[in-house]
């Protein structure tokens, strides 16, 4: 019993000690190709964002991290956002567009509405829970992977995702 409470315990301690930042894969990953719809039904691809680092976020409304990440999300991508990066945040509720964009007005998020109704981001990413957020560099390659939420916008987060995009950028030639 004694044993139990303590694993337990380191867990928990761990889990609040949890680095920040994302952690970098060793080489970049090649990505399947992902189609979804934007608000108005347009059909979207991450082809669509070549030449920026693309934070992409996959949640759902009825995911209760998901909601709570999501302003963060959205102070992110009003500090960062622009010719160099972008969050593109990805719902897959079945419940459509309209669902996103009410709790986005709800909330006060501003962020497009972005949805993949039938779900195939978390099949294609191999993806196992919600959130789960991938950094994309200006190629189309994965750079790192975060299963779980975050606070995207702390003055760490906000200074590791700046470090990557100078990095992704000049290594490319695609700084602007």
């Amino acid at each position: 019993m004694a044993l139990a409470i303590a694993v337990i315990a380191a867990a928990s301690s761990a889990d609040a000690q949890a680095p920040t930042a994302m952690s970098l894969h060793q080489e970049p990953q090649p990505l399947a190709d992902l189609v979804f719809a934007e608000e108005s039904g347009e059909p979207r691809s991450l082809d669509d964002w070549r030449g920026k680092v693309v934070l992409l976020n996959v949640w759902a409304t009825w995911c209760a991290p998901c909601r709570a990440e999501m302003p963060t999300l959205d102070r992110l991508q009003q500090q960062l956002g622009g010719e160099e990066f972008a969050v593109v945040a990805l719902s897959v509720d079945r419940a459509g567009a309209s669902a996103v964009r009410m709790f986005f007005d709800e909330i006060g998020v501003k962020l497009a509405v972005f949805i993949d109704q039938d779900g195939a981001a978390i099949r294609s990413l191999g993806l196992f829970g919600l959130p789960a957020t991938l950094l994309i560099g200006p190629q189309g390659n994965e750079l790192a992977r975060l299963a779980g939420p975050a606070e995207w916008d702390t003055p760490e987060m906000v200074a590791f995702l700046e470090g990557i995009i100078e990095r992704e950028l000049d290594q490319t030639g695609e700084r602007k």
